[in-house]
């Protein structure tokens, strides 16, 4: 691994005496020729793989995934996005934006509308990858459209089926003109670390039409702790019962097309590439872009659970389970090992239970994420 990353610590200090622009520049042509003799880029690359992986998942309904060993694991996710977007959505209103327009890059199957419209913005762009997540996510407006009163605003929504690691964007929006105040990139980026290019097109999709001061934030795997976890295991691979990971190899860590393959309980693995945070970094000031926040789950949790209107929004949620409760003290099949964190907490005599938590195995596997926010410069 250090092998590795200290090419990019070779690249990125350069003499102070070159102005930024061209460090820039340089640095950008110089990963240009590694990856060329990489030979990492290929025609097709994994995105079709991608694409097919979400056609082919069901909706399976609310009900359903309310039964699954891992639904709190999902809300607590969901709850870091949702204070993601709302504290930008905030940054973004201070700045006296009257009119706030939102492209949702990797939108799925429009998990975020409603974070959307109680952001009360007004205009929204939603690219995914998938036809069937696209047809599902209009399905989604249109049901949620049809359950508003007269009176009641909600955002007007544009949909893009296009693989934005390919295909320019700005070509195929309604408005060929038009600007927006966030970029939303949830769970998604590191699908384009596959080569140089891919992962520079989606930056320029993102980055591109941001206004002035707009912001561009996401989700990603924390590669450091991807790796870190890698190379304390014995083999390949790392995980429990919920989550597991699997690298094609220990030691070799390049800076692009660096596969491994996700598994979480319920859905089926796709390939997945290590993002490493400073080049990503280093390719964002190329489009305008400065880094404005980087924070583990863990970190931007303990940071953000401190604001009370956060900590009611966890528990309206369920982003936390009770402990102890019927289903996790007693239950066949519970492994006990699993909430002794929860066990410890609750012998300082203030604890008063039951208590929220995360399932160890459902930390671990949450743990492996990070924030990011980005700011267009003038």
């Amino acid at each position: 691994m250090v092998k590795t990353f200290s090419i990019l610590h070779l690249l990125f200090n350069f003499s102070t005496k070159t102005s930024r622009f061209f460090q820039i520049e340089i640095t950008f042509a110089l990963l240009k020729i590694i990856c060329f003799f990489l030979n990492q880029k290929t025609d097709e690359g994994h995105c079709s793989k991608v694409a097919a992986h979400y056609n082919e998942l069901q909706e399976c309904g609310l009900a359903v995934r309310n039964q699954s060993r891992i639904v709190y694991l999902r809300n607590f996710n969901n709850w870091i996005k949702s204070v993601l977007i709302g504290e930008y959505l905030e940054q973004v209103k201070q700045k006296n934006r009257q009119s706030i327009s939102v492209l949702d890059l990797g939108c799925g199957k429009g998990g975020d509308l409603l974070k959307w419209k109680k952001g009360q913005i007004n205009k929204l762009v939603c690219v995914d990858i998938a036809d069937i997540s696209v047809e599902q996510c209009i399905q989604r407006y249109g049901d949620m459209k049809s359950r508003c009163y007269s009176n009641e605003h909600l955002f007007a929504a544009e949909f893009v089926r296009a693989d934005c690691t390919k295909e320019l964007l700005a070509e195929k929006y309604q408005d060929p003109d038009i600007m927006f105040d966030i970029c939303s990139c949830q769970f998604v980026y590191h699908y384009s670390f596959e080569t140089l290019q891919q992962a520079d097109t989606m930056l320029k999709n993102a980055c591109d039409r941001l206004r002035p001061g707009g912001y561009f934030i996401g989700t990603t795997p924390n590669a450091y702790e991807l790796v870190k976890r890698l190379e304390a295991s014995e083999t390949n691979s790392f995980g429990n019962e919920l989550y597991s990971v699997t690298f094609q190899k220990k030691g070799e860590y390049p800076l692009f097309g660096c596969q491994y393959d996700f598994n979480l309980e319920g859905v089926v693995n796709v390939p997945e590439f290590l993002v490493y945070f400073p080049l990503f970094e280093e390719m964002a000031k190329k489009h305008k872009m400065k880094l404005i926040l980087k924070m583990t789950f863990a970190e931007f949790f303990k940071e953000k659970v401190q604001n009370s209107e956060h900590k009611m929004l966890l528990k309206k949620m369920k982003s936390l389970e009770q402990y102890p409760s019927a289903e996790n003290s007693g239950s066949p099949g519970i492994n006990k090992e699993d909430y002794v964190h929860a066990e410890d907490y609750l012998k300082n005599p203030q604890a008063r239970p039951p208590i929220g938590t995360l399932s160890k195995s459902e930390w671990e596997a949450t743990s492996i994420y990070l924030v990011f926010a980005f700011e267009k410069l003038p």
